[in-house]
């Protein structure tokens, strides 16, 4: 007999994977005062690809960075709509966005 959740959709080896791969939203405030959002499957690895130049155009110039948001996501697709939400949002928006629970100390 298969393991299976309580609605019966996915086996709790899939849950287990899942839950491991689960994609996180951040957002970096650079040292020149901007901010840069991104999705990951890995936090800390992004955040030192960024930190070595190896991340994203926008930020090769503007570390070092303060990890000041991130939320995490069951998967690609919805960190990917979340991600494009915040980028879309104007400034005193973000910053509204930061001052909620899943602002970093």
């Amino acid at each position: 007999m298969a393991n299976y959740n309580v609605s019966g959709l996915e086996t709790l080896a899939e849950l287990a994977r899942l839950s491991k791969d689960s994609w996180c939203v951040y957002i970096l405030k650079c040292t020149d005062g901007t901010f840069y959002t991104g999705i990951t499957t890995d936090i800390n690895r992004r955040i030192k690809e960024h930190g070595t130049k190896k991340g994203a155009k926008y930020t090769k110039q503007r570390g070092p960075f303060k990890l000041v948001y991130k939320a995490s996501f069951h998967n690609r697709s919805s960190a990917s709509k979340e991600e494009h939400r915040i980028k879309s949002l104007p400034l005193h928006e973000k910053l509204k966005l930061l001052k909620s629970d899943a602002v970093l100390p």
